[in-house]
């Protein structure tokens, strides 16, 4: 069980410490579970390695606060360290900074004035497919407002980009490249979409008070069986992150009139989400937290939620730009701000 009394960076550290890489949340589960057991009133449900804790006070509104317990691959960056002012080690910042606020804040609030649904879940940075977001019953998603616990400098970030990844091909011939007039390079081919690209101007947008700029950009290649056969086929792989007021068959639609002339083969999508600010509810955090919210630049799980009809924002402590790397790092200060704005919220 999780030691809750010596403050929020001990407790932090310690969730940290309990190695969670995508596949093994068990462990860390185990002791969420367990701590929530012991020391809340909270209706507790265990899905895998996903805990669900939830209060049934009746009040007139919900809010559902979510946050992973994996993480990427760990790379000598564990057990966690702690100097001038900040925890290093792998999770930090993505994002067991929020599972530990999360924590906290469930002991804390024995009577908040919204009833609160706290999810603690697994296999967020693996493929979608596989994120328990997914799996579990949709109605214990279901609220009035949802808060991931996501990496944003404690800041407000709403809604997220949606993407969408295609490939191009271009046929040649081989040959033999000592005689390459007797083929066609299908690599060569590929220099006019890529030149379409390079030309591409980003387009941006207003989404209720955000602004959102999309990105059209190459982020594979891969063509050629030897260095002495002409290719007969080159593979572009293509990225679009597209704004919240874009659906799929929007996004879709431009990158087709954008490749006219091209077949687009589609490997991957995730809807955008709108950051709902006008909703009453989500407007009130918004004013309790402070600060100026921004558009969120990237997919996160927000998108499960809005599909529901649920407005949903980011909003947890560490830099998302110490995402994943080999220093990752969580401010304490930034624990410090979500904390008492989650409390302050719903107190």
């Amino acid at each position: 069980m999780l030691n809750v009394h010596d403050g929020l960076v001990t407790l932090f550290r310690q969730i940290v410490d309990i190695e969670s890489v995508s596949g093994n949340e068990a462990p860390l589960a185990d002791q969420v579970e367990a701590t929530l057991r012991e020391f809340s009133g909270l209706h507790i449900e265990r899905h895998g390695d996903t805990v669900v804790a939830r209060t049934e006070l009746g009040k007139p509104g919900r809010v559902v606060i979510a946050g992973h317990l994996d993480t990427v691959p760990v790379k000598g960056n564990l057990p966690s360290t702690q100097t001038q002012g900040r925890v290093y080690g792998r999770g930090t910042a993505d994002m067991k900074g929020g599972v530990a606020v999360m924590l906290a804040a469930a002991l804390k609030l024995e009577q908040p004035r919204h009833d609160v649904t706290w999810i603690w879940y697994d296999h967020e940075e693996v493929e979608s497919s596989l994120n328990s977001l997914g799996h579990i019953d949709p109605e214990l998603l279901k609220g009035d407002l949802a808060i991931l616990m996501e990496p944003t400098c404690a800041r407000i970030e709403g809604g997220c980009q949606g993407t969408l990844r295609f490939e191009i091909k271009t046929r040649g011939k081989t040959a033999h490249s000592a005689r390459a007039w007797m083929g066609h390079d299908a690599i060569h081919d590929m220099a006019e979409p890529l030149a379409r690209l390079q030309g591409y101007v980003p387009r941006e947008v207003e989404v209720e008070g955000l602004t959102y700029k999309e990105g059209l950009n190459a982020v594979g290649i891969r063509g050629g069986i030897a260095t002495n056969v002409i290719p007969d086929e080159c593979v572009l792989t293509v990225n679009f992150r597209f704004a919240p007021d874009r659906d799929e068959a929007s996004a879709k639609g431009f990158c087709e009139q954008f490749f006219a002339g091209y077949e687009l083969e589609y490997t991957d999508f995730a809807p955008a989400a709108r950051p709902g600010l006008d909703r009453p509810i989500v407007a009130e955090f918004s004013k309790a937290v402070g600060g100026e919210p921004r558009p969120k630049y990237g997919w996160t799980d927000v998108a499960r939620f809005s599909a529901l009809g649920v407005p949903a924002l980011n909003f947890g402590p560490g830099d998302p730009l110490k995402a994943h790397a080999d220093d990752e790092y969580c401010d304490i200060a930034d624990l410090d701000t979500c904390f008492n704005a989650l409390v302050g919220y719903l107190g």
